[in-house]
């Protein structure tokens, strides 16, 4: 009988090999080898609970104990325990783990529609992490674990995202942020997001101890738009330039489309053909245009400075005579008084 006794006198401890586990049900080949004088070890980031009849009885915080009728009130109440000392532990002891667990992802399964002041209604995506810890062992066990052998993160991943994604979707409208300036808040919209979120997380017995906004993108065809409006932006009043960029891609397009057959060849030639001369036509308008100076541009008076028609023999402000000019009528090019012709396009005077 001594060594019976000895054999039922067990450590209970719980060694946590995962990154993932929230509740460990502790393993007892048989319910009744836990007595009184056992000896309880709970680790930094650990609580014990005794569950007994189905009822919560004793929570141990981190430290080392010996079961005894001190240490175990409520036990010992329910297991009368004072009365019969050698009576086993007739329950089940499961270990909650207390530590952080980081780098949770959460995200938008589908596109959230929301109100925008620049492009009316759209379409938002969003991803984060977020971090978070059993705040109540009791009250989680009794919310989520139950009496599950091993509960772990991804047991509640599913339940806690979907509350992320229905409160950041309120709190993004709330805060009336264009769309635009949605990445320069960040930090704000992820801080009032998190302080929605606690009471719901601790009604699971759950605290959120970190909350990170990732990323908040628009539909892939309204971002294409944004980044055209950006290059126009960036191109500014050169449309010359951006007209000759166009009209060689479209020649290089065209050029490396093949055409099939003879026919096709010769079709595909005289297409070819016909459109090289349109481009040509509009490089060549496109260069001409921004570089071709007004013929009646405006000059100035050498003595007093007054603006004066360039083609004016005297200022109107001071009477002063102006040297004798003579410009293009077709490029707008100054040229010498004698000038029978234009140096620079050969147009006759």
């Amino acid at each position: 009988m001594g060594f019976i006794k000895r054999q039922l006198l067990k450590v209970i401890e719980w060694l946590d090999e995962s990154s993932d586990t929230i509740v460990y049900r502790y393993d007892v080949p048989d319910r009744y080898a836990i007595m009184k004088g056992s000896q309880l070890t709970v680790r930094e980031s650990q609580v014990a609970v005794f569950v007994v009849e189905g009822k919560i009885a004793d929570v141990f915080t981190p430290g080392r104990y010996r079961l005894s009728t001190e240490n175990l009130p409520i036990l010992t109440w329910l297991c009368s325990w004072k009365y019969a000392f050698e009576t086993p532990f007739t329950g089940e002891v499961y270990f909650v783990n207390t530590k952080q667990f980081i780098d949770q992802k959460w995200g938008t399964a589908n596109p959230v529609m929301m109100r925008d002041a620049d492009f009316g209604v759209i379409r938002l995506r969003g991803y984060g992490i977020y971090s978070f810890r059993v705040q109540d062992a009791g009250k989680l066990m009794k919310e989520l674990s139950s009496t599950n052998k091993v509960f772990k993160t991804e047991d509640v991943s599913d339940q806690l995202r979907k509350m992320i994604v229905s409160n950041i979707t309120d709190v993004i409208a709330e805060a009336k942020i264009p769309a635009l300036d949605l990445a320069m808040h960040y930090t704000e919209l992820s801080e009032m997001t998190m302080k929605e979120l606690g009471g719901k997380f601790e009604e699971y017995g759950i605290e959120l101890t970190g909350f990170y906004i990732e990323n908040l993108s628009l539909p892939p065809e309204v971002e294409k738009m944004l980044d055209e409006r950006t290059s126009m932006g960036v191109i500014g009043d050169k449309i010359g330039t951006y007209t000759q960029f166009q009209a060689a891609q479209a020649m290089r397009e065209a050029a490396n489309n093949p055409s099939g057959g003879l026919a096709g060849a010769g079709v595909g030639l005289g297409a070819g053909l016909g459109m090289a001369g349109i481009f040509t036509e509009a490089i060549k308008n496109a260069k001409d245009a921004p570089s071709k100076p007004a013929a009646n541009a405006a000059a100035s008076c050498p003595k007093c400075g007054a603006a004066v028609s360039a083609k004016a023999k005297f200022c109107p402000e001071c009477g002063e005579k102006l040297a004798a000019k003579k410009f293009c009528p077709e490029c707008g090019h100054e040229c010498k008084a004698s000038a029978k012709f234009c140096p620079e396009c050969g147009t006759k005077f």
